[in-house]
């Protein structure tokens, strides 16, 4: 039996070892930390009883993910679906909502209705469509090529200074300069209009969505198929070097696949220079630096439907959020930054002692910064929620500069994979038809740092492990393994 030996527990990791492993090989998994799950992980990291998400914690991609629909992620997973996907405070009580439904969401934003389903519907409507155009390798046909130009025409409305014509309510601009800015670039960038057309396709059509419990539990739903099928997964085991790595014959189909940042592939003794230099050149972007809070009771946001909201962007009005991005992006760290925030424990009492609950936050440095954003963060929160800094009991911050002992892949901090920009949505991290292959025989990328870019749906692995199968000779669809 061939063997298949993949670094890293992440989704995309995991998702590989699945496919491998229904494929008849011989998976072993191996993960630097001391649990499984890379980016999907939950621990107490403030205080015994509070469970925090470490990476990820809300996916609105994970169950419009092809592999994870077919992996069958919403049967395995218990999943909360809120009503509200997610929420912009703004000052004097006022937000912007965007509710699952978006003819409530457009009613509620006045003048700015009928510009945001012009903007949006269409998006919505379609989203398999915006998700098969997003979601897979960009040098392809598209499957739906009409909903492919319309979300292509409106990131040149979004992704230019035409953006500031688009709405003329704070609410509007607001909630779309939020969902923006999670692209963690300039604004405005053609780059952050993508990422954040998808996320607010998805907020109306299938919302946004987060598991019961933590995001550990998408990890061990796909770790409990992998020893199913007869695959093992090693923690602790911190690979740094692949030159001494035992991962079986490449002469006789042994497969190794890299859930982790592209430069691992430096260390392979036979990457030939080209290759090399591709790699080197990949650049890294802004990071983040967390902070997770213990809290005696439930925010007192002064708007109380931003308190029915899991996913809330703090940062006040469109002007000010592009203002604290662009000044990531020139290296310098906004006195109002952009937060981006989750409270899980408003629908999940499972998250905290009854009573309590937890928040989840992270604002945009510039990468290797070793800020303690816990004062940034409280000031922002406390701006639209007096009273929150009085609720602290605990708290547990992680400065960028940190952030790569807890997940080796995020360089420098860098949670994306690499700087989010369209060129590098082309090469990413090279140019090419099956950028997951590299020119190492037996060996693959499978990464955030390869298509589609980061968001937890396993596709970059389910990607890798079909390109290593037809490598192999076997063409394999997601039909043929869980059908």
């Amino acid at each position: 039996m061939a063997r298949a030996t993949i670094i890293g527990s992440g989704p995309n990791g995991l998702a590989a070892a699945v496919t491998l492993a229904r494929a008849g090989y011989e998976v072993r998994v191996l993960e630097a930390a001391h649990t499984i799950g890379g980016g999907v992980r939950t621990a107490e990291s403030t205080l015994s009883g509070f469970r925090h998400d470490v990476c990820a914690a809300v996916h609105p991609a994970a169950l419009s993910s092809t592999f994870f629909q077919a992996f069958g992620l919403a049967e395995r997973v218990e999943w909360i679906l809120p009503d509200i996907s997610y929420a912009h405070p703004l000052d004097d009580g006022r937000a912007g909502i965007a509710w699952r439904d978006i003819e409530r969401t457009a009613a509620a934003l006045g003048a700015d209705e009928r510009a945001w389903l012009s903007l949006l519907r269409p998006l919505s409507t379609h989203v398999e469509g915006v998700v098969d155009f997003t979601g897979n390798q960009m040098l392809r046909v598209p499957h739906e090529p009409i909903t492919a130009l319309r979300f292509a025409l409106r990131m040149l409305d979004q992704g230019t200074p035409l953006a500031r014509r688009t709405f003329r309510t704070e609410e509007a601009a607001g909630l779309m300069a939020g969902v923006l800015a999670h692209a963690n670039t300039p604004l405005p960038s053609l780059a952050g209009a993508a990422a954040g057309l998808l996320l607010a396709a998805q907020a109306h059509a299938g919302g946004w969505m987060y598991p019961r419990g933590g995001a550990q539990n998408i990890a061990d739903s796909m770790v409990a198929d992998i020893e199913a099928h007869g695959g093992s997964v090693e923690t602790g085991a911190h690979i740094t070097d692949l030159a001494s790595l035992d991962w079986g014959e490449p002469a006789r189909g042994d497969l190794l696949m890299l859930n982790t940042s592209p430069r691992l592939t430096l260390t392979h003794p036979d990457i030939p220079a080209s290759y090399a230099r591709a790699i080197r050149s990949y650049r890294y972007g802004p990071a983040a630096a967390k902070v997770d809070f213990a809290l005696d009771g439930p925010i007192p946001w002064a708007n109380a439907e931003v308190g029915q909201s899991p996913t809330v962007h703090i940062g006040g009005s469109a002007a000010e959020i592009w203002e604290s991005e662009n000044a990531v992006a020139r290296g310098r760290i906004s006195d109002r930054p952009y937060v981006l925030s989750v409270q899980p424990s408003v629908f999940d009492p499972s998250r905290a002692p009854e009573g309590k609950a937890v928040l989840w936050a992270y604002i945009h440095v510039p990468q290797g910064s070793d800020l303690d954003a816990t004062e940034l963060v409280t000031r922002q929160v406390e701006r639209f929620a007096p009273g929150f800094r009085d609720l602290i009991l605990a708290h547990h911050s992680v400065p960028a500069s940190s952030r790569e002992a807890i997940n080796p892949s995020e360089i420098g901090g860098d949670i994306l994979g690499g700087a989010f920009t369209i060129p590098q949505a082309l090469r990413r991290p090279v140019l090419g038809t099956a950028p997951w292959r590299t020119p190492m025989r037996g060996v693959y990328l499978a990464s955030a740092s390869t298509p589609p870019g980061p968001g937890v749906n396993g596709m970059a692995g389910w990607h890798a492990a079909r390109t290593a199968l037809k490598d192999a000779g076997a063409r394999v669809s997601l039909g043929d393994l869980f059908g």
